[in-house]
């Protein structure tokens, strides 16, 4: 069994607690204004890497990992999550903690199995609002809605990240909203703010695909709190990360 892989970061500090190895797949049925990995999108490149080979590395991390784990990111890992599932089984019987990192967008009986073998997952909801979410994605918000619910279901350890983008997801009435929605959902504990930057803007241009924010800036530091205070009136523990 393979995956087809974007990169792998070999001491990951932002995709979940502690350092993790980090497997970033290729493929994302998303379009998201505001993505930094367009290169990720496409489902028919990448590079072959056997389940084996990437536990041989995570083998050799361990001793490293003794808070963190592995993460397995994207694009959007669950378009590969049947071959997914050896990798997530063969960690955690080395006792190795799974993060899987995901837009939520696929919840079939595999995506649920696959979640079996999940100590944790980083959801990223993107708009609470449907017909915005449909416009910043091109998808709906519906499957990532009932995703969410199914960790809160099952209380499946979860973090929800928000990326603020100034114009599009700052809105104070839509923040309320998603905080209204999520608020004291079982398995829920922490939300992160990921503030829009502009570190992948260069790769628009290497693709020579149009970058659809081009001029569109980081949000200002008040901003970035304004969210920060409006989130933590429905949560405990909210992060800028």
């Amino acid at each position: 069994m393979s995956l087809n892989v974007h990169s792998i970061e070999t001491f990951g500090t932002h995709e979940g607690p502690g350092i993790r190895l980090v497997v970033f797949l290729q493929g994302c049925y998303f379009r998201c204004l505001y993505c930094h990995n367009p290169d990720t999108w496409a489902v028919d490149i990448g590079k072959r890497i056997a389940v084996s080979e990437i536990m041989a590395l995570l083998e050799k991390q361990k001793p490293y990992l003794k808070h963190g784990g592995l993460t397995v990111s994207g694009g959007e890992p669950l378009i590969q999550r049947v071959e997914l599932l050896p990798l997530f089984q063969a960690a955690q019987r080395q006792n190795i903690h799974t993060t899987l990192d995901t837009n939520g967008s696929i919840l079939d009986d595999a995506a649920k199995e696959l979640l079996k073998f999940t100590n944790l997952v980083l959801l990223d909801v993107k708009h609470i609002n449907d017909d915005q979410h449909q416009k910043l994605t091109g998808q709906s918000n519906q499957t990532v809605l009932n995703f969410a619910e199914h960790l809160a279901s099952t209380q499946k350890p979860f973090w929800l990240r928000y990326v603020l983008v100034p114009g599009i997801t700052d809105q104070e009435e839509s923040l309320h909203q998603w905080g209204q929605h999520f608020r004291g959902s079982p398995g829920l504990q922490r939300v992160e703010i990921l503030p829009f930057h502009t570190l992948g803007a260069y790769k628009y241009d290497a693709l020579g695909v149009p970058n659809p924010l081009a001029g569109v800036q980081p949000p200002k530091p008040e901003e970035i709190q304004t969210a920060k205070e409006i989130f933590s009136q429905y949560f405990d523990r909210v992060y800028i990360r």
